[in-house]
């Protein structure tokens, strides 16, 4: 087995960490303060080409691989969690599924707007009242001539502020009680669409969080994306590329979080000594640096695996589950290794684990990714 990265995949490791280090990490504690949106800091972006990254070269991508992207995220989270997650769900979540599943027509008018950054990439799943549970989706979508009637209402939607369209499920018809669940296509412009911006958030507060409200928005059926009725399917295929990203930003914030730790236990000094002499720092240090290059390897033979075009399922689930506690365990550390200073959001250390947290939670908890391992496993 080869390990090492190819040739395109280092060069756009060191292009994007040189990116990071000079443009985005300057400004996240400042971003994360403000709550301030960086549209500049993607816009740079979309001229490097990485905003269609993973997509083909025919609508404007750049036809990279799985593992590039969870390069570029990784890094990107490094510097600032926001930027990562705004990147991965534009990629994962808004891009993916009209990548997966659009028409020819729907991929030149849809896709290639998220490739070269006009549009982000958003995607409408989660409810109040359909978070673990997204077959409980309540939102309606009714055939009234050749449009379908949509009213129902998203929560915790990444990106669609920012979005011109996006994909959100609905339920199409219920035959012998069972729920058609169908994904449409809807523009963000559409009359009777409103975003609210007004989540107060733990972490991740430079990255636009939205509900949306959808009252009798009338669209054309002809922006039904894939086939109707699977909409159920599209999203479980969709979330599990999205697991790959999510993972990815728990690398790149678990190796912030670690760096910064490195760095301040060889500066700190107490009882005569730096913090990094004492063989108690350095056993926790050990075990941070271990974990991290073991989360990073599962998100890079997830990816891998996915851009080999065999089943990935199991792996992206795993990744994703470990690797944000991982992220969780190591921005932790990393706060009781600076002390009183890790408290203080000058450091860092602290806003590492504010927005850690969300990476347990969003695209399938820590739980149903247990459930989900089980079902692979055979229980």
């Amino acid at each position: 087995m080869n390990f090492d990265l190819t040739q395109e995949q280092q060069m756009i490791r060191k292009t994007i960490k040189e990116f990071a280090n000079e443009v985005v990490a300057p400004g996240a504690i400042e971003r994360d303060r403000t709550k301030h949106f960086p549209k500049e800091v993607f816009k740079q972006l979309a001229d490097m080409g990485m905003m269609g990254l993973p997509f083909s070269e025919e609508y404007g991508g750049a036809g990279a691989d799985t593992v590039s992207f969870a390069i570029v995220t990784e890094e990107l989270s490094r510097a600032c969690a926001s930027t990562g997650i705004t990147y991965s769900a534009h990629i994962s979540l808004g891009g993916a599924p009209l990548s997966l599943f659009g028409t020819e027509e729907q991929k030149q008018k849809y896709l290639v707007p998220i490739c070269t950054g006009e549009s982000f990439g958003a995607f409408g799943l989660t409810e109040p009242n359909a978070g673990s549970d997204a077959g409980g989706t309540q939102t309606t979508a009714k055939e009234e001539g050749d449009d379908f009637v949509i009213n129902g209402s998203k929560a915790f939607i990444t990106n669609a502020s920012y979005a011109k369209h996006l994909a959100l499920t609905a339920i199409t018809d219920i035959k012998d009680g069972k729920k058609e669940i169908s994904a449409i296509i809807v523009p963000t412009d559409a009359e009777g669409f409103t975003v609210i911006d007004n989540y107060e958030k733990m972490g991740l507060n430079a990255s636009n969080t939205t509900e949306l409200v959808i009252d009798n928005v009338r669209v054309p059926q002809e922006n039904l994306l894939g086939k109707r009725g699977n909409g159920f399917r599209q999203f479980l295929v969709t979330l599990d590329g999205g697991r790959i990203g999510i993972g990815a930003m728990a690398v790149g914030i678990a190796q912030a979080a670690f760096d910064r730790a490195l760095q301040y236990s060889k500066e700190r000094k107490q009882f005569g000594k730096t913090l990094s002499e004492f063989q108690i720092t350095q056993f926790k240090l050990a075990d941070m640096a271990m974990k991290i290059e073991l989360a990073r390897t599962m998100v890079y033979k997830a990816a891998w695996l996915k851009d080999q075009g065999r089943a990935f399922g199991k792996e992206a689930s795993m990744c994703k589950l470990y690797a944000s506690e991982i992220a969780m365990e190591v921005a932790d550390q990393a706060i009781q290794l600076h002390g009183g200073y890790g408290y203080m959001k000058e450091y860092e250390v602290e806003r590492f684990m504010r927005d850690a947290k969300l990476l347990e939670i969003g695209e399938g908890t820590s739980e149903v990714q247990r459930m989900v391992i089980a079902r692979h496993i055979g229980c």
